[in-house]
């Protein structure tokens, strides 16, 4: 990458990191507008971020397993094939 391309690419960053936080407002942040609630357990935690996402990918993998039809249409060479030694 030539010099040119590459401040090109460094100012277009600069303006858009700039912009990004000028256009924030961090007085809105003093009041707060939401009721978070109690938080989590570390049980419940597990259970959402991790137990429920793998339980979620088995369950459609296993679909795909069972429900795969292209191996009935799969035919070995070896069946057709009449070896003698």
């Amino acid at each position: 990458m030539d010099k040119k391309n590459a401040l090109r690419a460094g100012t277009l960053a600069a303006g858009t990191t700039l912009m990004m936080l000028l256009m924030s407002s961090p007085a809105l942040a003093l009041t707060r507008g939401d009721d978070p609630g109690p938080g989590l357990s570390v049980i419940q935690t597990l259970g959402l971020y991790v137990a429920i996402p793998v339980g979620l990918f088995a369950v459609i993998a296993g679909l795909v397993f069972l429900l795969d039809r292209s191996h009935d249409k799969r035919d070995d060479t070896t069946s057709n094939v009449d070896a003698k030694a």
